[in-house]
This record gives C-alpha cells, structure tokens and sequence, in this order.
C-alpha cells in the first residue's frame, strides 16, 4: 500500500510551459523558445513540445516516417548539427492544436536549461513538489539484517509521487560496511549526484544502495553532503517501525 500522494495528471494533458527553455549540443543553440509546451505522455512528468520556429533552422533532418504518438501523428527527424548526426532524434507534430512543434529525445541533447538553470534527465513537472524537511525522528538502516546507518536528525525528502526519502548524515553511517562506486545519477529536482556506495555483507554485495549530492539544487540544500538510502532494496525502520517495501522505478 502506498504511503505517498499519487501524481494528479493524466495521460495526454496539455499545458503552457511559462519558462525560457533552451538546448544546446556542444556550444551550439540548438533551440532557445518562451513558448513551448508541457505534454503528459506518461503521469510521472512532461516533455517540452517546442515551436518548430524556435528551433535553429537547417539543423532537423526529415527521415520520412510517420508515427502515431500520444498528442497526435508526426514526423520523426533527425538532428545534424556541425558533424554530429542523431537518427530519431525528435518528432515533429503534424495536426492538431500542437501541429508544427517538436517533441526532442531527452538525450539527443548535450544541456538543457529553464531560464538559467540547467535540468537533468526530463522536464520538472509544475504538479510535482519537492520538499526537504528536517526530523528527530529515529531512522534505521538494515540490509539481511544489518545495521548500516541510524540517525534521530535525518532530512526527510517528500517529493510528490515518490516514497519519501531518508538523508542521513555520514557520521550516523557505518562506513565500514560501504563501499564507494563510480555510479553518477541526475534528478531534474536535485541536481547530479556526487558519490555512489554499495554494501558488502560478508560475501555478498548490495550494489548502488545509497547516494549523496553534495552540490543539490538550492530548493535542496538541506541534503548537501547527507546520504540517502533505496527503501526499495532494503530495510528501513522509522521510529522503530519497518516500512513497508515500495515498488517504484528506484527514481533518487
């Protein structure tokens, strides 16, 4: 059972997007709108759907093939931008209310920005929150029944459609049993993690457990340098008390 809001949008939903967007590959502007538009294709978050005239002109390549997307048919192009060439990188709507604007794979991207911030990994929803509240409330750390970290001043992290989640301070950690890996995530919310550890537990290894920022975003800054746990891969013990397991898509 979930203990946590449910995101309140629904497939197909269409929104005006009040922020500067732009994207870059390289140096290069590859689009630069104050028009875009926010699209719902999946609940979780939206994709900017951006005027075909806000993108630079002679950088999409028609590839001639049709598709049926979520907001309506369109045209699927590629993008060829000094010599680098991206197949499939956007579709370009063909009818409709969102006809002549161009949906860009997130990826066939290098940087894209809100005004002057750089976003990672998709668009921010303007229905999701984020918020980082300090506790004293006792939180407990177990993998196969092995204690790797309890605090009574943890940062709680609600953000809206996902578990909450616990940030610890390292000092609270058992750090003996961690160890650092190379793993690097982004979070459109937070920013781009700074360090990864796995558990080892006699012979066995729990792989990419527990992340840190120490650099977040400054809606985040009460996270900075604190670590934070998967409630999905093992166990967590609030005020004595063992959630309950989530199933989600291990989003940080």
């Amino acid at each position: 059972m979930r203990d946590y809001p449910e995101v309140p949008v629904r497939v197909g939903h269409v929104e005006p997007v009040p922020r500067r967007i732009r994207g870059y590959i390289g140096a290069t502007l590859v689009l630069d709108t104050v028009a875009a538009r926010y699209v719902w294709e999946w609940p979780s978050y939206p994709q900017y759907y951006v005027p075909m005239a806000d993108v630079t002109a002679g950088f999409l390549v028609d590839e001639g093939v049709e598709e049926l997307r979520v907001p309506g048919p369109a045209r699927l192009h590629g993008l060829r931008v000094g010599g680098r060439s991206t197949r499939g990188a956007a579709w370009v709507q063909t009818s409709g209310e969102l006809a002549d604007t161009v949906r860009f794979d997130w990826a066939a991207l290098d940087s894209w920005f809100e005004e002057d911030e750089q976003v990672f990994v998709h668009p921010r929803s303007p229905y999701s929150r984020t918020d980082a509240l300090r506790s004293n409330r006792t939180v407990r750390v177990e993998v196969d029944g092995v204690v790797l970290a309890e605090s009574s001043s943890p940062v709680m992290v609600f953000e809206t459609g996902l578990p909450t989640r616990y940030y610890l301070p390292r000092t609270d950690l058992c750090l003996d049993r961690l160890v650092p890996t190379d793993t690097v995530t982004q979070c459109p919310y937070k920013g781009r993690t700074s360090q990864y550890w796995s558990a080892r537990i006699g012979e066995a290894e729990h792989r990419d457990i527990a992340w840190s920022y120490d650099f977040p975003t400054r809606q985040l800054l009460p996270i900075a340098g604190l670590v934070a746990f998967y409630n999905e891969k093992l166990d967590i013990f609030v005020d004595g008390r063992r959630l309950d397991r989530p199933v989600t898509h291990f989003s940080i």
